[in-house]
């Protein structure tokens, strides 16, 4: 499967800059390509064994850094950086100095993991594994220091699931149709017949990366190679012309381009069972207790300090059924993503959309962003869009406004329970269809609206959008009757239809939109 990699930009105006090194490397674009591997069970025992390795030289280096970061924020130099005003030029200087003084850089990190290898560690890794697991740990520190991150967290047993190496030349690399790591040979399973496997395995391999996942009660093992290039397109995936603007919620997505206009749920596939997860959860604590009967005090609350859990069989075949009934939640979400991301760039080539706060959004809508997980589309839609030449025009929401303005120039404050549009000029659409629309003619620098466009592009949107409404209401009325309802071409289906919306279209509107 191949899809684009993430751009990662450093974010400016922080805490802590880092100095940009000296021999700066030239970035082409890259994609994954990933191919399922043959692995024996010799094998298997190897790379676990490997795998256990890196963990921990991935905690021992981690444990450094984090240490490290400790000496540079109690030291007067950082201190005193950290004090200045953010717009004084000496301040970066001055960040920069404190971190030479406790070495606090990457390659400082990459000369502390090359003396784990003089241990029993070296007999398992590699030179470059193991400096790839140091910048894997230096990151983790970095965004400590910067502040983008409250804490780190250390792998536990059987959590390090990925390694990877630094080029395609020694340690772990791609040798025509398998996998060469330190004696290991591991065969890939490749279609001939698969254009998207194709496309990666005839492009340069920068490096490659091993990857664990657990299916049920077994492991799988996988090569992702990290080609450069862009992603292959199917033919069906075409990226048309135009601005589409966004309005995205929780569990909603609504679309509006020109001559199209829908409002549908983010992730309509993802429908957990909620009783069985329950019921997997108690079963989970019962065994987990009755294991551990000494780690409980009683009132059945967990004892502080440091305890031994014992994991029985059973209980671990229950933690692989949970566990496989969140991967194949995850697997339908990301379908979903991919299914609508593809329908969006269909419509057009420059997309808008707000640029909103996903963080508030766990703390006020949990299980609706936990089930649909809005941010990893709106990152899925940035990379599908990079890779096919397309735009992603981020909106600053409080200049814009787009769900209190009208195209009028009127703007009036609405409560979020308030999901109608409703203006004196006469004005009547669906909240979430409305902001969309005008998202289309908002600016991608200034981020204000174009109200003479979007005046002079009403007429002709309004039964557009009345439509994607009428729709929405069509498809729930048909979920709660339970059969489509017939065309509404008589007068008896009319009344009919008429007073089934007077039934349910308020609980519809409370509940889905």
């Amino acid at each position: 499967m191949a899809k684009a990699s993430k751009t990662v930009k450093q974010q400016r105006n922080q805490p802590v800059l880092e100095k940009d090194e000296k021999q700066t490397r030239s970035r082409t674009p890259t994609f994954i390509c990933e191919i399922p591997l043959r692995v024996t069970s010799a094998q298997e025992h190897t790379l676990l064994v490997r795998l256990e390795a890196a963990r921990q030289a991935y905690n021992a280096c981690l444990g450094e850094a984090k240490r490290r970061v400790g000496l540079i924020r109690q030291s007067k130099r950082f201190q005193r950086a950290h004090a200045l005003p953010k717009d004084d030029p000496t301040r970066t200087t001055r960040f920069s100095e404190a971190r030479a003084a406790y070495q606090f850089n990457e390659y400082a990190l990459h000369a502390y993991a090359g003396k784990l290898r003089h241990s029993w560690l070296g007999q398992h890794l590699d030179s470059l594994t193991v400096q790839k697991l140091a910048s894997r740990a230096y990151k983790a520190a970095n965004k400590l220091l910067l502040g983008q991150a409250r804490r780190i967290r250390f792998k536990g047993r059987n959590q390090m699931d990925s390694v990877e190496g630094k080029n395609n030349t020694s340690g772990i690399r791609w040798c025509g149709d398998h996998v060469e790591w330190s004696g290991l040979i591991l065969p890939g399973i490749i279609d001939a017949r698969d254009e998207v496997l194709s496309h990666g395995l005839a492009s340069r391999v920068k490096y490659v990366r091993l990857v664990r996942r657990k299916l049920g009660e077994q492991t799988r093992f996988y090569a992702q190679l990290i080609c450069e290039g862009v992603p292959y397109r199917k033919k069906h995936h075409g990226l048309g012309e135009g601005v589409v603007g966004l309005d995205l919620r929780p569990q909603t997505l609504a679309i509006v381009s020109e001559h199209y206009a829908s409002l549908q749920m983010l992730c309509p596939d993802v429908a957990p069972n909620a009783k069985r997860l329950r019921q997997m959860d108690r079963k989970l604590d019962r065994q987990r207790r009755a294991n551990n009967p000494t780690n409980y005090d009683e009132r059945g609350r967990v004892k502080k300090g440091a305890k031994q859990w014992k994991v029985s069989n059973r209980q671990q075949r229950t933690q692989s059924l949970r566990r496989e009934y969140y991967r194949r939640l995850a697997a339908t979400r990301k379908r979903c993503h991919g299914q609508v991301a593809h329908q969006v760039l269909a419509l057009g080539n420059q997309i808008h959309l707000e640029k909103l706060s996903y963080r508030a959004w766990q703390k006020n809508f949990g299980k609706s962003v936990g089930l649909c997980a809005p941010s990893i589309f709106v990152t899925r839609l940035s990379c599908l869009a990079e890779s096919a030449d397309g735009t992603i025009v981020q909106i600053n929401t409080k200049r814009a406004k787009l769900s209190q303005t009208c195209h009028c120039g009127a703007v009036k404050l609405k409560r979020l329970s308030q999901r109608h549009h409703r203006c004196s000029c006469g004005v009547n659409a669906q909240r979430d269809l409305y902001s969309a629309f005008l998202a289309r003619f908002v600016h991608p620098d200034s981020s204000l609206l174009d109200a003479g466009q979007a005046a002079s592009a009403w007429p002709g949107s309004e039964p557009v959008l009345q439509a994607a409404f009428e729709q929405v209401i069509t498809n729930q009325l048909s979920s709660v009757v339970g059969h489509v309802l017939p065309p509404l071409v008589c007068g008896y289906a009319r009344v009919r239809a008429g007073r089934l919306r007077q039934v349910y279209k308020p609980t519809l509107r409370a509940r889905m939109l």
